[in-house]
Protein backbone atom coordinates (compact mmCIF):
# COMPACT_ATOMS: atom_id res chain seq x y z
CA UNK A 1 0.00 0.00 0.00
CA UNK A 2 2.82 2.39 0.87
CA UNK A 3 4.56 1.72 -2.43
CA UNK A 4 1.31 2.44 -4.30
CA UNK A 5 0.97 5.78 -2.50
CA UNK A 6 4.55 6.66 -3.39
CA UNK A 7 3.95 5.71 -7.02
CA UNK A 8 0.75 7.77 -7.09
CA UNK A 9 2.58 10.77 -5.65
CA UNK A 10 5.29 10.46 -8.31
CA UNK A 11 2.67 10.36 -11.07
CA UNK A 12 1.01 13.48 -9.67
CA UNK A 13 4.34 15.30 -9.57
CA UNK A 14 5.09 14.32 -13.16
CA UNK A 15 1.69 15.50 -14.31
CA UNK A 16 2.13 18.76 -12.44
CA UNK A 17 5.49 19.24 -14.15
CA UNK A 18 3.91 18.73 -17.55
CA UNK A 19 1.21 21.27 -16.73
CA UNK A 20 3.77 23.78 -15.51
CA UNK A 21 5.87 23.31 -18.64
CA UNK A 22 2.90 23.74 -20.99
CA UNK A 23 2.18 27.30 -22.03
CA UNK A 24 -1.19 28.79 -21.17
CA UNK A 25 -2.98 28.74 -24.55
CA UNK A 26 -4.70 32.05 -23.78
CA UNK A 27 -1.52 33.96 -22.93
CA UNK A 28 1.95 34.64 -24.36
CA UNK A 29 4.54 31.94 -23.65
CA UNK A 30 7.07 33.47 -21.26
CA UNK A 31 9.53 30.56 -21.42
CA UNK A 32 12.77 31.06 -23.30
CA UNK A 33 13.10 29.40 -26.67
CA UNK A 34 14.79 25.98 -26.47
CA UNK A 35 18.36 26.18 -27.75
CA UNK A 36 17.98 22.86 -29.58
CA UNK A 37 15.10 20.86 -31.06
CA UNK A 38 15.41 17.41 -32.64
CA UNK A 39 19.02 17.91 -33.62
CA UNK A 40 18.53 21.50 -34.81
CA UNK A 41 19.93 24.60 -33.16
CA UNK A 42 18.11 27.86 -32.57
CA UNK A 43 19.64 30.38 -35.01
CA UNK A 44 17.23 33.27 -34.49
CA UNK A 45 14.24 34.20 -32.38
CA UNK A 46 12.01 37.26 -32.21
CA UNK A 47 10.07 37.04 -28.95
CA UNK A 48 8.48 40.53 -29.07
CA UNK A 49 9.22 40.96 -25.34
CA UNK A 50 9.42 44.72 -25.52
CA UNK A 51 7.05 47.66 -25.73
CA UNK A 52 6.61 49.94 -28.71
CA UNK A 53 7.30 49.60 -32.42
CA UNK A 54 8.68 46.36 -33.89
CA UNK A 55 12.48 46.23 -33.86
CA UNK A 56 13.67 48.29 -36.86
CA UNK A 57 16.82 46.18 -37.16
CA UNK A 58 14.58 43.21 -38.03
CA UNK A 59 11.34 44.51 -39.54
CA UNK A 60 10.34 46.68 -42.50
CA UNK A 61 6.85 48.06 -43.19
CA UNK A 62 4.63 48.03 -46.24
CA UNK A 63 2.63 51.18 -46.91
CA UNK A 64 -0.68 52.03 -48.54
CA UNK A 65 -2.63 49.80 -50.92
CA UNK A 66 -0.30 46.90 -51.78
CA UNK A 67 -1.89 43.74 -53.27
CA UNK A 68 -4.98 41.66 -54.03
CA UNK A 69 -7.31 44.70 -54.21
CA UNK A 70 -7.49 44.61 -50.41
CA UNK A 71 -9.46 47.27 -48.57
CA UNK A 72 -6.93 48.20 -45.89
CA UNK A 73 -4.36 50.98 -45.98
CA UNK A 74 -1.13 49.60 -44.55
CA UNK A 75 0.44 51.97 -42.04
CA UNK A 76 3.12 51.67 -39.36
CA UNK A 77 0.85 52.85 -36.55
CA UNK A 78 -1.12 49.57 -36.61
CA UNK A 79 1.84 47.38 -35.60
CA UNK A 80 3.13 47.54 -32.03
CA UNK A 81 4.51 45.30 -29.30
CA UNK A 82 2.67 45.09 -26.00
CA UNK A 83 2.67 42.60 -23.10
CA UNK A 84 4.86 40.08 -24.87
CA UNK A 85 3.20 39.98 -28.28
CA UNK A 86 3.29 41.74 -31.62
CA UNK A 87 -0.12 43.25 -32.23
CA UNK A 88 -1.27 43.93 -35.78
CA UNK A 89 -4.46 45.89 -35.37
CA UNK A 90 -7.19 46.17 -37.95
CA UNK A 91 -9.25 49.33 -37.70
CA UNK A 92 -12.29 50.74 -39.43
CA UNK A 93 -11.09 54.27 -40.14
CA UNK A 94 -11.02 56.52 -43.16
CA UNK A 95 -7.64 57.45 -44.66
CA UNK A 96 -7.21 59.68 -47.70
CA UNK A 97 -5.33 58.05 -50.56
CA UNK A 98 -2.57 60.47 -51.65
CA UNK A 99 -2.22 58.54 -54.93
CA UNK A 100 -5.88 59.02 -55.92
CA UNK A 101 -6.53 59.76 -59.59
CA UNK A 102 -10.16 60.28 -60.59
CA UNK A 103 -11.15 57.95 -63.41
CA UNK A 104 -8.10 55.70 -63.08
CA UNK A 105 -8.58 52.01 -63.90
CA UNK A 106 -5.78 51.06 -61.51
CA UNK A 107 -7.30 49.97 -58.19
CA UNK A 108 -4.55 51.53 -56.07
CA UNK A 109 -5.36 54.91 -57.60
CA UNK A 110 -9.13 54.91 -58.18
CA UNK A 111 -10.07 54.79 -54.48
CA UNK A 112 -10.15 58.26 -52.99
CA UNK A 113 -10.17 56.85 -49.47
CA UNK A 114 -9.33 53.64 -47.64
CA UNK A 115 -12.07 52.61 -45.22
CA UNK A 116 -9.81 50.34 -43.12
CA UNK A 117 -6.23 50.28 -41.85
CA UNK A 118 -3.88 47.50 -40.78
CA UNK A 119 -0.15 46.67 -40.92
CA UNK A 120 2.25 44.41 -42.79
CA UNK A 121 5.83 43.86 -41.67
CA UNK A 122 8.64 41.84 -43.25
CA UNK A 123 12.28 40.92 -42.70
CA UNK A 124 13.59 41.52 -46.24
CA UNK A 125 17.29 42.36 -46.22
CA UNK A 126 17.52 41.89 -42.44
CA UNK A 127 16.60 38.31 -41.55
CA UNK A 128 16.58 35.77 -44.37
CA UNK A 129 16.86 32.00 -44.10
CA UNK A 130 17.31 28.98 -46.34
CA UNK A 131 15.96 25.75 -44.86
CA UNK A 132 15.19 24.89 -41.27
CA UNK A 133 12.28 24.74 -38.88
CA UNK A 134 10.20 27.91 -38.54
CA UNK A 135 7.88 28.12 -35.53
CA UNK A 136 5.37 30.94 -35.09
CA UNK A 137 2.97 31.10 -32.16
CA UNK A 138 0.01 33.32 -32.93
CA UNK A 139 -3.64 34.04 -32.22
CA UNK A 140 -5.92 35.01 -35.08
CA UNK A 141 -9.37 36.54 -35.33
CA UNK A 142 -11.53 34.41 -37.63
CA UNK A 143 -14.23 37.06 -38.20
CA UNK A 144 -15.52 37.66 -41.71
CA UNK A 145 -13.43 39.96 -43.85
CA UNK A 146 -10.13 39.35 -42.05
CA UNK A 147 -7.16 37.78 -43.81
CA UNK A 148 -4.19 37.26 -41.46
CA UNK A 149 -1.08 35.55 -42.81
CA UNK A 150 2.34 34.15 -41.93
CA UNK A 151 4.36 33.69 -45.10
CA UNK A 152 7.73 33.84 -46.82
CA UNK A 153 9.03 35.04 -50.17
CA UNK A 154 12.28 34.23 -51.95
CA UNK A 155 14.81 37.03 -52.15
CA UNK A 156 15.62 36.54 -55.85
CA UNK A 157 13.16 36.87 -58.69
CA UNK A 158 9.77 38.36 -59.42
CA UNK A 159 6.62 36.89 -57.85
CA UNK A 160 5.73 34.06 -58.14
CA UNK A 161 8.97 32.86 -59.67
CA UNK A 162 10.75 33.77 -56.43
CA UNK A 163 8.58 31.28 -54.52
CA UNK A 164 5.94 31.87 -51.86
CA UNK A 165 5.28 29.76 -48.76
CA UNK A 166 2.06 30.44 -46.87
CA UNK A 167 2.70 28.95 -43.45
CA UNK A 168 -0.70 30.30 -42.46
CA UNK A 169 -3.54 32.05 -44.22
CA UNK A 170 -7.07 32.40 -42.90
CA UNK A 171 -10.05 33.53 -44.95
CA UNK A 172 -13.48 32.37 -46.21
CA UNK A 173 -13.87 30.17 -49.30
CA UNK A 174 -17.40 29.93 -50.70
CA UNK A 175 -18.69 31.27 -47.39
CA UNK A 176 -16.79 28.71 -45.29
CA UNK A 177 -13.96 30.04 -43.15
CA UNK A 178 -10.76 28.10 -43.82
CA UNK A 179 -7.18 27.74 -42.62
CA UNK A 180 -4.76 27.37 -45.53
CA UNK A 181 -1.20 26.13 -46.03
CA UNK A 182 0.21 26.82 -49.50
CA UNK A 183 3.31 26.74 -51.66
CA UNK A 184 3.54 28.71 -54.92
CA UNK A 185 6.10 28.68 -57.73
CA UNK A 186 6.38 30.19 -61.21
CA UNK A 187 4.80 29.34 -64.56
CA UNK A 188 5.27 30.45 -68.15
CA UNK A 189 2.79 33.30 -67.56
CA UNK A 190 3.94 36.38 -65.66
CA UNK A 191 2.19 36.83 -62.27
CA UNK A 192 0.46 33.46 -62.68
CA UNK A 193 1.42 31.00 -59.92
CA UNK A 194 1.43 27.23 -59.71
CA UNK A 195 -0.15 26.42 -56.34
CA UNK A 196 0.08 23.45 -54.02
CA UNK A 197 -2.70 24.37 -51.60
CA UNK A 198 -4.29 22.73 -48.58
CA UNK A 199 -7.57 24.13 -47.25
CA UNK A 200 -9.13 23.12 -43.93
CA UNK A 201 -12.55 24.40 -42.83
CA UNK A 202 -12.41 26.09 -39.45
CA UNK A 203 -14.88 23.45 -38.25
CA UNK A 204 -12.08 20.88 -38.57
CA UNK A 205 -10.38 22.59 -35.64
CA UNK A 206 -13.52 23.67 -33.78
CA UNK A 207 -14.63 20.04 -33.51
CA UNK A 208 -11.45 19.36 -31.54
CA UNK A 209 -11.64 22.58 -29.49
CA UNK A 210 -14.69 24.84 -29.47
CA UNK A 211 -12.57 27.65 -28.02
CA UNK A 212 -9.96 27.40 -30.79
CA UNK A 213 -10.19 31.05 -32.00
CA UNK A 214 -9.53 32.40 -28.50
CA UNK A 215 -6.22 30.55 -28.14
CA UNK A 216 -2.68 30.86 -29.38
CA UNK A 217 -1.54 28.15 -31.79
CA UNK A 218 1.81 27.08 -33.21
CA UNK A 219 2.27 27.14 -36.96
CA UNK A 220 5.39 25.32 -38.12
CA UNK A 221 7.34 24.84 -41.32
CA UNK A 222 9.96 22.12 -41.79
CA UNK A 223 11.90 22.96 -44.96
CA UNK A 224 14.88 21.23 -46.49
CA UNK A 225 16.28 20.80 -50.00
CA UNK A 226 13.72 18.09 -50.82
CA UNK A 227 10.40 19.18 -49.30
CA UNK A 228 8.34 21.73 -47.39
CA UNK A 229 6.03 20.46 -44.64
CA UNK A 230 3.52 22.80 -43.02
CA UNK A 231 1.96 22.05 -39.62
CA UNK A 232 -0.58 23.52 -37.23
CA UNK A 233 -0.24 22.40 -33.61
CA UNK A 234 1.79 19.38 -34.84
CA UNK A 235 -0.89 18.36 -37.36
CA UNK A 236 0.56 18.08 -40.87
CA UNK A 237 -1.53 20.26 -43.18
CA UNK A 238 0.48 20.16 -46.39
CA UNK A 239 3.64 18.56 -47.79
CA UNK A 240 5.23 19.75 -51.02
CA UNK A 241 7.81 17.74 -52.95
CA UNK A 242 10.29 20.33 -54.23
CA UNK A 243 10.95 18.33 -57.37
CA UNK A 244 7.55 19.69 -58.48
CA UNK A 245 8.34 23.38 -57.87
CA UNK A 246 11.10 24.06 -60.40
CA UNK A 247 10.17 27.05 -62.56
CA UNK A 248 9.94 26.58 -66.36
CA UNK A 249 13.28 28.39 -66.74
CA UNK A 250 14.95 25.83 -64.44
CA UNK A 251 15.21 28.08 -61.38
CA UNK A 252 14.30 26.44 -58.07
CA UNK A 253 12.72 29.16 -55.89
CA UNK A 254 12.98 27.07 -52.71
CA UNK A 255 16.73 26.57 -52.94
CA UNK A 256 17.37 30.16 -51.97
CA UNK A 257 16.92 32.31 -48.84
CA UNK A 258 13.43 33.54 -47.98
CA UNK A 259 12.28 36.41 -45.80
CA UNK A 260 9.31 36.43 -43.41
CA UNK A 261 6.10 38.45 -43.69
CA UNK A 262 3.44 38.99 -41.01
CA UNK A 263 0.35 40.89 -42.06
CA UNK A 264 -3.36 41.42 -41.60
CA UNK A 265 -5.32 42.09 -44.78
CA UNK A 266 -8.99 43.10 -44.88
CA UNK A 267 -11.39 42.24 -47.69
CA UNK A 268 -10.03 42.19 -51.21
CA UNK A 269 -9.90 39.18 -53.51
CA UNK A 270 -10.03 36.61 -50.69
CA UNK A 271 -10.77 38.28 -47.36
CA UNK A 272 -14.55 38.45 -47.59
CA UNK A 273 -16.91 41.23 -46.53
CA UNK A 274 -15.82 43.00 -43.30
CA UNK A 275 -18.80 45.35 -43.09
CA UNK A 276 -20.45 43.48 -40.20
CA UNK A 277 -17.22 42.68 -38.36
CA UNK A 278 -16.45 44.40 -35.08
CA UNK A 279 -13.38 46.67 -35.13
CA UNK A 280 -10.74 47.20 -33.93
CA UNK A 281 -9.49 43.65 -34.21
CA UNK A 282 -6.16 42.14 -33.18
CA UNK A 283 -3.86 39.62 -34.84
CA UNK A 284 -1.28 38.68 -32.20
CA UNK A 285 2.11 37.02 -32.73
CA UNK A 286 3.84 35.66 -29.65
CA UNK A 287 7.12 34.67 -31.26
CA UNK A 288 8.95 33.72 -34.45
CA UNK A 289 11.74 31.12 -34.08
CA UNK A 290 14.05 29.53 -36.61
CA UNK A 291 16.04 26.32 -36.08
CA UNK A 292 18.63 24.88 -38.44
CA UNK A 293 20.95 21.87 -38.53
Amino acid sequence: MKSQKVLFAIVLLLLAGIQLDAANPYKPDKKKAPKEKQGMKLVWAEEFNYTGKPDATIWNYEHGFVRNEEYQWYQEDNAFCDKGVLVIEGRREKVKNPNFVAGSVEWRKNREFAEYTAASINSLGKKEFQYGRFEIRARIDTAMGLWPAIWTLGVKGEWPSNGEIDIMESYPIDGVHCILANVASGTTRRYNAKWDSAKYPLDHFLKKDADWPAKFHIWRMDWDEKSIRLYLDDELLNETDLSTTVNPDGFQPFHQPHYILLNLAIGGQNGGDPSNTKFPTRYEVDYVRVYQK
